[in-house]
């Protein structure tokens, strides 16, 4: 063979080679090719307006962005051109599944910064309220959860029970749903005869009813499939992320506002914080269904020690008088019209409330510069800040343990959103 041929052999050799490299990385290209899916913000695992956008290789997710704002109405900045008592029934928008926590955590804010504190009898209420709402909030997710993982019976059982707190909630207040119940120091009104009753029976109906939940889910092996090691949160990131709520307790953190900064006078109640050990799916469900048994005991010890005496607090000059003063007196008349026009005289100055809700810390930063009107108002919303997580969280997960994940956080996109 001459040394001409030769050199063509091999040049024709190397090209064949260059094109067949060419190809396997074209190949490579085409099978490891990624797929964009956008879940929501129309989809029902979503549970509301939430739009995650997934890069999925295969069945298994490798990015996630959780795109928001599909419900913002701008509740911080209305309330900078609203009196404080107008901008209550604003928080039942909030986390809509539990208003009345809503309520009592904005008006504990507001009377941090005028220096108020409820009467003893204001306070026991203002408890009742906000158990009844976690025990409410915690049904409504554990019976869409249970659902979204297939387990259909858990929802009539939950719901049946959510039916009887919505029965309390308008022989307390009026409302079903968005109930508007508190005032800046105070309720609108006492309990209701026979309340009292009302609340002891369902207590006792609930208790029973998360014993069946529990028969039904506890041992079934496609709950414990779908949950156990689905989803895991570690300590170190439930803290790094901000979680708050069931979410950070089920990662192990021992942390409820009621224990670390009591309010409404949580000190005197004898209840548990229940804490999960591995920050899966399966101890998040487990931590929320231990605190509506808390949240029994918590309303019981409320309603067998609860006190006599006035419900709202004793400041005539920056409440406003009863109606029957103000249609017998022109002194009344004249303070509840300006009351109503001008709103609180509240000091200057800046405060934060955080109250311990069913979805976490839901607090309310107030600078006030004086007069009825906040300057600024900035809600601190659990559900926005546990999202938060979603894009290192899901990331390595299946598609179908997505469902799984978004469920055991229990978000409310209204409050999310704001």
């Amino acid at each position: 063979m001459s040394k001409t041929t030769r050199e063509i052999e091999i040049k024709d050799t190397a090209s064949r080679s260059s094109e067949l490299e060419g190809y396997q990385q074209t190949t490579d290209d085409l099978v490891g090719e990624k797929l964009v899916l956008n879940m929501g913000p129309s989809h029902p695992a979503t549970h509301g307006v939430l739009r995650l956008v997934l890069e999925m290789d295969g069945e298994v997710i490798t990015k996630a962005d959780p795109d928001i704002g599909f419900l913002h109405r701008g509740d911080e900045k209305i309330a900078e051109n609203m009196q404080y008592n107008q901008f209550v029934p604003y928080t039942d928008r909030l986390d809509y599944l539990a208003p009345l926590a809503n309520n009592v955590a904005y008006a504990c804010a507001v009377e941090k910064l005028m220096g108020w504190e409820l009467p003893a009898r204001g306070q026991a209420i203002r408890t009742i309220c906000c158990e009844m709402s976690r025990i409410s909030a915690h049904l409504l997710g554990l019976g869409a959860y249970a659902m979204d993982v297939g387990a259909m019976t858990v929802f009539l059982y939950t719901f049946t029970q959510r039916e009887t707190v919505y029965n309390l909630c308008e022989q307390l207040t009026g409302a079903r749903f968005t109930t508007s119940y508190t005032r800046v120091g105070g309720q609108i009104r006492d309990l209701p005869e026979g309340f009292t009753d009302s609340l002891l029976k369902f207590c006792d109906e609930l208790l029973a009813c998360l014993d069946e939940v529990e028969t039904l889910l506890n041992r079934n092996k496609i709950f414990l499939d779908r949950t156990r090691d689905v989803g895991v949160i570690s300590k170190e990131d439930a803290i790094a992320w901000g979680l708050s709520g069931p979410n950070l307790r089920g990662s192990g953190v021992d942390h409820d506002v009621r224990k670390a900064n009591p309010y409404l006078d949580y000190e005197r109640y004898d209840f548990e914080i229940p804490v999960g050990s591995v920050g899966d799916s399966y101890d998040r469900y487990l931590v929320r269904m231990e605190e509506m048994k808390q949240s029994t005991s918590i309303l019981k010890q409320a309603v067998a020690g609860l006190p006599d005496g006035p419900i709202n607090v004793a400041d005539c000059k920056e409440r406003l008088p009863e109606k029957e003063r103000v249609l017998m007196s022109m002194e009344e008349l004249i303070h509840h019209f300006i009351l109503v026009t001008e709103g609180l005289d509240a000091p200057a100055g800046e405060v934060y409330f955080g109250a311990e809700n069913p979805k976490g810390e839901l607090g309310f930063y107030i600078h006030s510069k004086g007069g009825g009107v906040p300057y600024r108002l900035k809600i601190r919303a659990p559900s926005f800040v546990n999202l938060s997580i979603l894009s290192k969280l899901l990331p390595g997960s299946m598609m179908s343990d997505s469902v799984s994940i978004l469920g055991s956080l229990d978000f409310v996109m209204g409050e999310c959103d704001r």
